[in-house]
């Protein structure tokens, strides 16, 4: 079916002019309005307004240009259809096979600082959505394009056939429906700022947790399989912006990434990422099995390594710097899954390149920052929402509720190791020293269990090394084995109604002891 006529109508120029002076070789009546008219004739292009073509003007600032019959008639009917084409007939509406529309771009003006309720309003796209609605619906007729990475192909086959396959507009209608319903759905969020009083209507910061809550994903890769081989398993991104953190990061090497990988990955970026020093992490099962911060890479790692080399064997692994030569020298003699790094010196590139299996990502600019989105986790029936967790400490809330209090260095090492434990599935202990882990103890269902077996794991001697919880010692038992142990200093929330009971035990045990006022709880 020949494309006679296209209606052009872009907020987002990009590519645009090369994709008009294709059409109009081919003959293509242009249609357009506002911008992008002006934008095509001053290039040259053979333009008519939307306006002559229904025989309305613009009117309403704007609001109202292309809601019309024959723009939409054009759009709609049916074009082996009798009597659609017997109505079409009777009212002088002319086919309109090609749509190229984009929309406001909402979701960067509600992110604008300073943004007044009229300027968000006047944002939110009615022409746009409408047309491009229309065009989708009647896709077995009329193509409709609204991302500019669509026009090579679409040109491509114009000129080679004279009109698009019914597959590829097929195509191009399921992913505008997927960018209105997505658009749609930030303005029913961003509504919510609205608020109606005294006859005006003002705007408030986003709420922290809205109404409704809209997702817009598409597939962006598909897994070698999920958490077990029987389990299908993809990556999703959120649809209409660009991929970011660790669902961008570019894969050098190695096999196919499955649904644990991406799990353990983020877990060992997301701990990295706490760390201003070079650092490494090596996560297994979700958990770390050794951290450290230290004044080089290579140090870090094997600190990190030395903290339970057992269990680092078939890991995965994250640091915050540049993987230099040194450091993935030392690396490359432990078997790992995967390693994401912001970067890999070119002769680690090289050490590594020996191990064909081994995945290498590098993570893109902004991928050690931390996450900052909706937390949500499926329940069946709903989904659980809430914040990520960013609490940090404030000196002024940490409060020393021993006798004696931590010298600079327990200090310093509490810090780090309050960092990890936050990392640690609940129940959470984590004895560090020197700027590195000695012993973890995670997931277990009570708390002086996980201070056993974090004992039990260390590799070397716990003297004089802190211990960090991410919440309360409900009995003074934890804190008992800790100073048997070795620790002497120990860092957790406070809260339980055996806190004097607690504080009284490392009274006792001569440890300093500081509460933070704040848990970490990791399920």
């Amino acid at each position: 079916m020949a494309v006679r006529r296209a209606l052009i109508s872009v907020f987002d120029k990009t590519g645009i002019v090369e994709f008009a002076k294709r059409l109009a070789a081919l003959k293509i009546e242009i249609l357009s309005t506002g911008g992008t008219a002006k934008l095509l004739r001053e290039t040259g292009i053979a333009v008519r307004d939307v306006s002559d073509f229904t025989g309305w003007p613009e009117m309403l600032g704007g609001r109202v240009k292309t809601l019309h019959p024959k723009v939409h008639g054009g759009l709609l009917y049916r074009r082996g259809h009798a009597e659609d084409q017997k109505q079409v007939a009777e009212h002088g509406i002319a086919p309109i096979d090609l749509l190229v529309v984009n929309l406001y771009p909402f979701e960067a003006t509600a992110a604008k600082a300073g943004l007044t309720a009229e300027e968000l309003i006047e944002n939110i796209d009615i022409g746009g959505p409408t047309m491009l609605r229309s065009a989708a619906k009647n896709f077995e007729s009329v193509t409709v394009v609204t991302d500019p990475a669509d026009f090579a192909r679409v040109a491509a086959e114009f000129e080679s056939a004279g009109e698009t396959t019914l597959a590829t507009r097929l195509e191009l209608a399921r992913k505008v429906f997927a960018t209105t319903s997505r658009y749609d759905g930030m303005i029913t969020v961003d509504l919510e700022r609205l608020s109606a009083g005294s006859g005006h209507v003002s705007l408030s910061p986003r709420p922290v947790l809205p109404e409704r809550v809209h997702i817009a994903l598409r597939r962006q890769q598909e897994l070698r399989y999920g958490e077990n081989p029987h389990q299908a398993a993809a990556l999703y991104v959120s649809a209409g912006r660009a991929p970011e953190g660790l669902a961008a990061a570019k894969q050098l090497q190695g096999k196919e990434l499955s649904y644990n990988n991406l799990v353990d990955l983020e877990a060992a970026r997301s701990l990295a990422a706490e760390f201003k020093n070079p650092a490494a992490v090596i996560i297994k099962h979700n958990n770390p099995c050794g951290t450290a911060e230290q004044a080089t890479l290579r140090e870090a790692y094997l600190k990190a390594l030395a903290c339970d080399p057992v269990s680092a064997f078939g890991g995965v692994l994250s640091f915050n710097r540049v993987v230099d030569a040194a450091t993935a020298e030392e690396v490359a003699k432990l078997f790992a899954e995967c390693i994401a790094a912001p970067g890999f010196a070119d002769r680690a590139k090289e050490i590594f390149a020996a191990k064909k299996n081994l995945r290498l990502l590098l993570l893109p600019a902004g991928g050690l920052e931390p996450e900052r989105e909706l937390q949500l986790k499926r329940i069946l029936g709903g989904m659980l929402v809430q914040q990520p967790d960013l609490g940090e400490l404030k000196d002024d809330e940490l409060r020393t509720v021993t006798k004696r209090v931590p010298t600079a260095e327990e200090m310093q090492t509490m810090r780090f190791a309050w960092k990890v434990a936050k990392h640690v599935k609940s129940n959470a202990i984590v004895f560090a020293k020197d700027g590195a882990t000695l012993g973890v103890g995670a997931g277990q269902m009570s708390r002086v269990d996980s201070v056993k077996i974090a004992v039990m794991k260390a590799q070397s001697s716990l003297a004089g090394t802190v211990v960090a919880s991410d919440a309360f010692f409900p009995f003074p038992d934890g804190v008992e084995e800790a100073a048997k142990a070795g620790a002497t200093a120990v860092i957790q929330p406070g809260g339980s109604v055996r806190d004097a009971d607690v504080v009284a035990a490392a009274d006792r045990l001569g440890l300093a002891m500081v509460f933070t006022g704040m848990r970490h709880f990791l399920h």
